[in-house]
């Protein structure tokens, strides 16, 4: 029986069985088992990947990650993905009236607030995506990369497509808009399977965690659960190749759409109306992009010279001086006696820091040398 098959035959049982109490463990072993042959079929060293086919990365996946972010543009074929990479980054990408016009991935960069942000855009993606249909495997896979992804979506096609693009990407690993649930998972020698919750009535219970931890082939292990969460983070979190990433919906073709619609739209969280054809807000996209990666800009200061501030360096969140230093040259740490820093991260200005201290955003750097 192939790996897909298996697949199915699991969800099918899932869906025929009830959810209670009785059941809990049943269910739990299942969602294992079913975590753990995904896992398989993903695996490009698995034999022929259960008939999905597909299985590295093909030409023109492998994209140098280049500038400060990654965005991916992922959805169906025909939506205007390529339209829209062409509109914001001025790089020429293939778009015609024909679905599946872009047949590799096609790399754009944005320059925003002095931030390098490159852009792909991913073929489009068909139901079973996950399984290697089409492109589909290469797709994600490069998805899996970025650090923001937006699901481009046509507003006349029907709105499962975007439950399917969700489905697929989850399939793959990909947790949409999701934070790393809080669970803290410790194994151990001896002493068999200990849970406890800081919830009063948790979804989660011991029959269900004993389940999971027994298809896993763990014996003895500490679990403890800080927020109300289910089986299937139970199993993200033992699995432990998850990747949490913020997403954007980004409704295209809205010339084509009454006012009255476009407004139920807008109400809806994480979306973003534009017409890619007509450069309709656009701007807006770019910024809700920006607010999404949440970068921070530090600027440097040469000694006895004003800061440049035409070209910040762009950082992740709660980045450290030394994340400051090795992003200008991993050689500077070397040589590092202190920095003196001017803005919200610290009490003083300019104040006198060590490597450790955790720079806020438009901060300024000036880095002393030792001797």
């Amino acid at each position: 029986m192939s790996i897909m098959q298996k697949i199915k035959d699991i969800e099918d049982e899932m869906a025929r069985t009830q959810k209670n109490k009785a059941t809990a463990f049943h269910l739990g072993t299942l969602k294992a088992k079913l975590a753990k042959l995904r896992r398989e079929l993903l695996d490009p060293t698995s034999a022929a990947g259960g008939g999905g086919g597909g299985g590295g990365k093909g030409e023109g996946f492998d994209v140098n990650k280049v500038g400060d972010a990654r965005v991916g543009l992922v959805g169906f074929p025909s939506v205007g993905k390529s339209t829209l990479l062409t509109k914001l980054t001025g790089t020429l990408s293939e778009a015609a009236a024909y679905e599946f016009t872009t047949l590799t991935c096609v790399p754009g960069v944005i320059r925003y607030r002095g931030a390098r942000i490159q852009m792909l855009d991913l073929p489009g993606i068909i139901e079973g995506a996950k399984d290697g249909k089409g492109r589909g495997r290469q797709v994600i896979s490069t998805a899996r990369t970025c650090n923001l992804i937006l699901i481009v979506l046509d507003c006349l096609k029907p709105i499962t497509h975007k439950k399917i693009i969700e489905h697929e990407l989850e399939g793959f690993g990909i947790r949409l808009n999701k934070k790393p649930p809080g669970i803290t998972f410790r194994r151990k020698d001896k002493g068999g399977i200990s849970f406890t919750s800081q919830v009063k009535e948790p979804k989660l219970d011991l029959d269900s965690v004993k389940a999971v931890c027994s298809e896993y082939k763990i014996h003895n292990a500490d679990i403890h659960t800080k927020e109300d969460v289910d089986v299937d983070d139970l199993v993200d979190v033992i699995e432990g190749s998850r990747v949490y990433i913020p997403c954007i919906y980004v409704i295209n073709k809205i010339d084509q759409i009454t006012l009255e619609e476009l407004n139920i739209l807008d109400k809806l969280p994480h979306y973003c109306p534009i017409c890619a054809y007509h450069e309709w807000n656009l701007d807006g996209l770019v910024e809700m992009i920006w607010e999404y990666i949440d970068p921070l800009r530090v600027y440097t200061k040469p000694k006895g010279k004003l800061p440049d501030y035409d070209d910040p360096v762009i950082l992740p969140r709660n980045s450290s001086v030394e994340d400051f230093a090795n992003k200008i040259h991993k050689a500077i740490l070397k040589q590092f006696k202190y920095a003196l820093v001017w803005g919200t991260s610290c009490k003083h200005k300019p104040q006198r820091v060590g490597k450790d201290h955790v720079l806020e955003d438009e901060d300024i750097v000036q880095i002393i040398k030792r001797v």
